[in-house]
């Protein structure tokens, strides 16, 4: 599809999604939201990717929803673009490669709710999170954010509504690591590339395993895992790479 509001590069099976509406802090309009559907949905499928970087540069990631666009939205006429919004999350959470969040800056509200549906998210020092929802009247959401910091820092969260560091946002668990000011995007790409050489659909089926395990008890959890090891133990990629690890740790003995 063509993008206007995106900029997609794609190289040595990484994707990087750059969210480009450097005027309205990358607020979220239905056109963004339209070309972040559809270009996850594209990504999702393509075989020469293996990994996504979801970023909005090194300034900020995005300020929300576009609050020009929602003074204008009908109560009872609203339900295209909460099916859009929808479209959007569900292709981000759902995309059949890992998602990694490079926050550069502020992430608002539906800003902040994008973070919450990637699988990983790095920050610099400068990025803010929040859930500004109840301050407009609205309802923030809470489901996954509860399942990667937990229900109480998620009501905590949610109910004040207040601005979050990166220092806060990585000691419960919401960030990974944290950057220096303007060195995020090259370094989550350095991570995301090592992340690529590893086998596409290996990858695919980790990220849809942590995402099934979520609805199972402990055994089943524990049997499924065994079932899908059996599919790839013993294949060729399997042999391929476990050869080039031995070689390596073999050369290393002679040095």
């Amino acid at each position: 599809m063509e993008l206007k509001y995106l900029v997609m590069t794609v190289d040595a099976g990484v994707a990087t999604v750059l969210i480009n509406r450097p005027d309205k802090r990358n607020a979220l309009s239905p056109e963004v939201l339209t070309e972040i559907a559809g270009t996850f949905e594209e990504l999702s499928s393509r075989e020469d990717v293996r990994v996504v970087v979801f970023t909005g540069g090194e300034k900020y990631f995005s300020a929300g929803f576009d609050l020009e666009f929602i003074r204008t939205v009908d109560r009872n006429k609203n339900e295209e673009f909460i099916a859009l919004f929808r479209r959007a999350y569900h292709a981000v959470k759902f995309c059949a490669v890992p998602v990694i969040a490079a926050v550069g800056g502020a992430a608002i509200a539906g800003g902040f709710d994008l973070t919450q549906m990637c699988d990983l998210r790095y920050a610099s020092t400068r990025a803010r999170f929040s859930q500004r929802e109840v301050m407009l009247s609205l309802l923030p959401i809470l489901d996954p954010l509860w399942r990667i910091i937990g229900l109480t820092n998620a009501m905590d969260w949610a109910l004040t509504a207040r601005i979050v560091d990166a220092e806060e946002a990585h000691r419960v668990g919401f960030v990974i690591k944290i950057f220096p000011e303007g060195a995020l995007v090259k370094e989550v790409g350095a991570i995301a590339a090592e992340m690529a050489k590893c086998d596409r659909a290996c990858l695919a089926e980790t990220k849809r395993m942590t995402l099934d395990i979520l609805t199972m008890t402990l055994e089943q959890s524990m049997q499924h895992h065994g079932v899908l090891f059996r599919s790839y133990v013993g294949c060729d990629d399997n042999r391929k790479r476990v050869d080039a690890m031995l070689e390596t740790i073999r050369s290393d003995r002679k040095k």
